[in-house]
């Protein structure tokens, strides 16, 4: 494979999750340090609702180990807009909260649009212009979701891939599942854990998900997250899913 597959959840601190992903009597400080050494990866969604600071970022960095690496939702001040020209002021303060601050640990930004944004080209052209591609020598890496179906177009597909933006594939029953590769990376959200199945997804399913993320990381880097559907499942997904693609091809 060329690139590097990691797979987590949406965020750490999920009440149920305590005694079922996390032990009983584990401290709640503790939580993001035992999730990030039984996933690879984590999708930070606060950041889509509230800017954070320096120390924030440098304080998850600290509690996850190396190779480790966070997913962060752009802020909705940037997205939620009916012209996306307008967003600049609003990306420049996103970028420059101190996400540096996570080095190493900093994976893709996800730029999520809400499901009524439909596709206009001039409109996403103009927000695609405003995502810088590093930042404090830091390079960036972007990726959006969108969730209308007028995004199924090839127009937008090309627009996406001349940017160098990845456009996230959702499995999802609700939003557009487009699995088209405009980035040297891939990031999926899948958003059916079921709460009657322990693992989420069934083990047909998990294989076949293993399967395709190998394929996906053929084109590079793969970031996969168990988003919506049942999150009590989410991180029993992700570790099926890991213990999967760390077993050995024969």
């Amino acid at each position: 494979m060329k690139g590097k597959i990691r797979v987590g959840v949406g965020g750490w601190n999920y009440q149920p999750w305590r005694g079922v992903f996390y032990p009983e009597g584990l401290p709640q400080k503790r939580e993001l340090e035992f999730a990030s050494r039984h996933l690879t990866s984590i999708e930070i969604n606060a950041t889509y609702y509230s800017a954070f600071k320096p120390a924030s970022f440098a304080k998850w960095r600290d509690e996850t180990p190396d190779g480790f690496m966070f997913s962060l939702k752009g802020s909705r001040y940037c997205t939620n807009r009916r012209q996306l020209v307008e967003a600049g002021d609003s990306v420049t303060r996103f970028i420059g909260q101190g996400i540096t601050e996570l080095r190493d640990r900093l994976g893709p930004i996800n730029w999520q649009f809400m499901a009524t944004k439909k596709f206009d080209a001039e409109d996403i052209e103009s927000f695609l212009k405003l995502l810088p591609r590093e930042t404090g020598g830091l390079l960036l890496r972007h990726a959006i979701e969108v969730r209308h179906p007028s995004f199924q177009c090839r127009e937008f597909y090309e627009l996406a891939k001349r940017y160098g933006c990845a456009i996230i594939f959702a499995d999802s029953a609700e939003f557009p599942m487009i699995e088209t590769q405009t980035a040297d990376f891939t990031y999926a959200r899948l958003m059916r854990t079921a709460e009657d199945i322990e693992t989420g997804y069934s083990p047909d399913d998990l294989d076949q998900w293993s399967a395709r993320a190998r394929e996906w990381a053929r084109a590079g880097d793969v970031f996969i997250y168990f988003i919506s559907g049942a999150k009590l499942r989410a991180p029993a997904a992700a570790q099926a899913l890991i213990e999967r693609l760390n077993r050995r091809v024969a």
